[in-house]
């Protein structure tokens, strides 16, 4: 068996791979998304096992299906990796794929392999997405959230950049993901999204599919606001069901900051692109 067809093996579901395109029975609302995982772009190799880098190239993936307020049902890969890649480094990439997916109830259907200088990974999620909740739909007056605690990633990349080491916790390493939360609040949400290039360049984002700007309560540093790959959830919602969000944050034990309100002004993100 060569090392394709060994890697391909490693994520079962023979009965849907094989064939030159997979054919999905039931998807209801089909909701397709798709991001790029690549080596020396979002990761190297001495910061991260191949498990925790298969773990978050799923995780960061499953994120932009859950703020649509899809389901996620079943994953393409295409995994580019140096030919010197062994048996064992392959199945620890699988696991760190698989495992993450199967967390979710996603199955991995089928994609690509090839041999590359570096290790690349593209994931496409489809989901079932009935009532999407998209980036459109802010209106005058809406208050503006983020979950979570923002500003750590950045601090950690840093570290990482000038040669230390982070903790296996570190959500620069191991997102959280704040599915739990979303599923239940997002019938009181106008819109949202994951804060993936930081929350300044989304909320620019925001800004651009609604025209509309934002009222901060108070000054957020850019070491929290330029801060990337939190993976956290930006969202806006009418002002009335401010107490239901908050009970659903406490139940789901999800910090929660609300800082600004949408108005007509305009709105300039500060940072400096992460990728380009």
């Amino acid at each position: 068996m060569n090392k394709e067809a060994y890697f391909i093996s490693l994520f079962g579901h023979e009965k849907m791979i094989g064939d030159d395109a997979v054919i999905l029975e039931n998807m209801n609302q089909l909701c397709v998304s798709q991001d790029a995982f690549f080596e020396n772009v979002h990761f190297r190799r001495d910061w991260m096992s191949l498990y925790d880098i298969g773990r978050k190239a799923m995780l960061v993936n499953l994120s932009d299906a859950i703020v649509m307020n899809a389901r996620p049902r079943y994953a393409l890969l295409t995994v580019a990796m140096p030919r010197d890649f062994t048996r064992a480094q392959m199945r620890e990439l699988a696991a760190g794929l698989r495992e993450t997916a199967e967390a979710y109830g996603v199955a991995i259907v089928g994609g690509d392999t090839i041999a590359n200088v570096k290790l690349d990974i593209s994931v496409t999620i489809l989901a079932e997405c009935p009532d999407p909740l998209r980036r459109t739909g802010l209106k005058e007056g809406d208050l503006l959230a983020y979950t979570g605690r923002l500003g750590s990633v950045r601090l950690d990349l840093q570290r990482l950049l000038r040669g230390g080491r982070v903790g296996r916790r570190s959500r620069f390493i191991h997102p959280i993901l704040r599915d739990r939360f979303f599923c239940e609040a997002a019938p009181f949400m106008r819109c949202a999204m994951d804060i993936s290039d930081g929350l300044f360049t989304d909320l620019q984002r925001l800004h651009d599919a609604n025209r509309l700007g934002f009222r901060f309560f108070s000054p957020i540093p850019k070491a929290i606001g330029c801060s990337g790959e939190e993976f956290e959830i930006l969202f806006a919602f009418d002002p009335r069901y401010e107490a239901r969000i908050r009970a659903v944050a406490q139940k789901c034990r999800t910090p929660l900051t609300i800082f600004a309100e949408a108005a007509r002004t305009s709105y300039k993100n500060p940072c400096r692109p992460h990728h380009f």
